[in-house]
């Protein structure tokens, strides 16, 4: 008797993105925006661009790689534009390389605008469903290695996906547990349904996966809280926009407030009391959490000598009455929960509306990845976010971003965009992952980046705005823009350089309302404005022959010129190291390199080249466990052998 075959749902697109937190967003609209048949698949249309942890985007550095998704042609800044309660930028009193916007977002309206975004543009199509495996065909490669190809997706329904390429951007859904004490909860973040059933795929495909770790503090009800216990923090009188296509007029709103408050000795005491129902320190929880995010039973463990540590009361969002307390993250029982918030000056009598947990998840070693974020072993398998070890919403969406626009290249047989450490934050954050080991969730600073100094927040659009304008995700209009602006900043400190006043009474006056030193003899404007207490602004009334810029851009413009001279000198030392850094970078290494045969290699260097494949000396030259000694005999072998 003939079996009766079940039908089953079957359909074809370019492009699978599995996830559609931070980074699936991104990966969706770029390619959907470059003109391929796109799927987004989630566990919950509701959950589209949700944030299950802190309520805001940006802050330091984070801030940077915000500006670099925009300026690459990315939908991140827009969103938290239109989004935001409340704007700040942090670090001005320090100097401008580690300037940085941080933004309050109403969550609700943040992930519903997203979703608009995402259901208004074309070749774009979403989809709720749990992907359950992926679909790969064996082909041989002309040097006769054989290589997974991806060819589709199948969900837990049974329908099947066809497809050229898939993006995975699975989050903290993958096998996710939540743990408040002894209580866990097989589901993904804030209650939602875990997908349990790709690890198991992705095994059997060759992937490597790992456990880690991340959490979230309680959200309270605003009305239990006495703010008069609290210092009231305000946003900036003047909001700077995230997106170089805002109109800075459009953000100048009513800002929400935030509360500072502090942890005391009593907190500390609590939590030290009932360290063993803590899943992090009863053995419960086998992943790593983030170093640099920690909750406060690490907090209170690992800088016992602080008597206090600062407690942020954050709105999230102006329609609820929910508040998030930063700071305060935490998987310690309920009860445990109440007693220690309740501890804090202005939570005596709060209220918990969800509790604080922490949740585990699957994830894997990004060293898996090229450059491009495409696994070197499964061709058209791309991957980003937090799948990749990262923690953050903004480092997500800047993966999200660059996977996506690689996929898109892939099919359109094009070049994949590899941003190196000198061109972007989103090159160091991206280098890192795939060429460190990393055994915690990876999270961007300042201090990662050698080249800060050039790699600034205001100037991203300078550095990237022209590679997304060639990938395409960048209108002519906005490029002209660009390319008007940068003339008129060039222009301006050219002129700047040339002009020069004497020690006439209406100088030596200004100069004294500056309380700046009197001139001797003559000065260009511009060495006037690289003092201290000078701008571009100040020596307006001296500067005849200045010209008036137009109304659009003349904020953009003045920013940039008093940075460039102001900075000069370290701007140029900075740009000769990256000089150097470029030529290694672009010392390239072939793809089929055989390792064994480079003569004086030491073997841990065999091993680790051999793992990781760097597609240049420069790379090459990061990876733990390859010394200098390994790259000089590396230079010496290729110049030789590969002229």
């Amino acid at each position: 008797m003939e079996e009766k075959k079940i039908p089953y749902v079957e359909e074809e697109y370019d492009v699978v993105v599995v996830g559609a937190g931070h980074a699936g967003c991104e990966a969706a609209l770029a390619c959907a925006r470059l003109g391929l048949e796109t799927i987004i698949f989630t566990v919950s249309v509701d959950s589209i661009a949700m944030m299950p942890c802190n309520p805001n985007i940006g802050g330091s550095s984070k801030g940077h790689l915000v500006r670099e998704i925009d300026a690459l042609g990315g939908e991140m800044g827009k969103n938290i534009d239109k989004t935001f309660i409340q704007s700040k930028m942090l670090n001005k009193s320090k100097g401008p390389a580690v300037h940085s916007l941080r933004a309050q977002a109403d969550k609700m309206n943040y992930s519903m605008e997203m979703r608009k975004t995402l259901q208004n543009t074309d070749h774009l199509t979403i989809r709720q469903a749990e992907v359950s495996e992926i679909i790969t065909e064996t082909t041989a490669l002309e040097n006769g290695k054989e290589i997974q190809k991806m060819t589709g997706v199948k969900t837990f329904s049974g329908a099947i996906y066809h497809c050229k390429a898939v993006v995975l951007c699975t989050g903290t859904y993958l096998r996710a547990r939540c743990l408040t004490g002894e209580m866990i909860t097989y589901t993904g973040p804030n209650g939602l349904q875990a997908a349990n059933h790709l690890t198991d795929s992705l095994k059997a495909h060759g992937i490597e996966m790992q456990r880690f770790k991340t959490g979230t503090p309680a959200r309270v009800d605003r009305r239990s809280i006495d703010f008069s216990k609290m210092q009231e923090q305000f946003g900036d009188e003047r909001v700077v926009p995230f997106s170089f296509t805002t109109d800075p007029e459009s953000v100048q709103i009513d800002q929400a407030s935030c509360w500072l408050t502090y942890t005391n000795e009593e907190t500390h005491e609590i939590i030290r009391k009932n360290l063993d129902r803590s899943p992090l320190y009863s053995g419960m929880i086998e992943g790593t959490g983030p170093r640099y995010c920690p909750s406060i039973e690490d907090k209170v463990v690992k800088f016992a000598d602080k008597n206090r540590h600062q407690v942020f009361l954050e709105p999230e969002g102006l329609e609820t009455d929910e508040m998030y307390i930063g700071g305060m993250s935490s998987s310690l029982p309920e009860d445990v929960q109440y007693a220690m918030y309740r501890s804090v000056p202005g939570l005596e009598h709060v209220k918990i509306v969800r509790n604080a947990y922490a949740i585990e998840y699957d994830c894997i070693d990004a060293r898996q990845l090229k450059p491009s974020l495409e696994f070197r072993n499964i061709s058209g398998l791309f991957s980003a976010g937090q799948f990749n070890g990262s923690s953050g919403y903004e480092e997500a969406a800047a993966q999200g971003l660059i996977a996506g626009i690689n996929a898109a290249r892939k099919l359109q047989g094009r070049e994949s965009l590899v941003l190196d450490r000198s061109e972007a934050y989103i090159g160091v954050l991206i280098d890192d992952l795939v060429t460190k080991e990393s055994h915690e969730p990876y999270r961007m600073m300042t201090s990662r980046a050698e080249y800060r100094l050039l790699l600034r927040q205001d100037n991203a659009d300078q550095r990237l705005t022209e590679k997304g304008y060639e990938v395409g995700l960048i209108s002519q209009e906005r490029y002209d823009r660009l390319k008007e602006k940068e003339r008129l900043i060039e222009s301006e400190i050219e002129r700047l350089k040339n002009a020069y006043v004497g020690t006439s009474e209406k100088v030596q006056e200004l100069l004294e309302s500056y309380e700046s030193t009197p001139l001797n003899s003559g000065s260009s404007l511009a060495e006037l404005i690289r003092r201290p207490e000078l701008s571009y602004e100040a020596v307006a009334d001296i500067d005849v022959t200045r010209p008036k810029l137009p109304e659009d851009l003349a904020e953009e413009v003045i920013g940039q010129v008093d940075i460039s001279l102001k900075y000069d000198g370290y701007i140029q030392r900075q740009k000769r190291q990256v000089e150097q850094f470029k030529k290694m970078e672009n010392k390239k290494i072939p793809e089929d390199m055989d390792y064994d045969a480079v003569n004086s290699l030491r073997i841990e260097a065999v091993q680790k080249l051999k793992e990781y494949r760097p597609v240049s000396i420069g790379q090459a030259s990061r990876i733990s466990g390859v010394s200098p000694a390994d790259i000089s005999v590396l230079l010496v072998y290729l110049s030789g052998n590969h002229r």
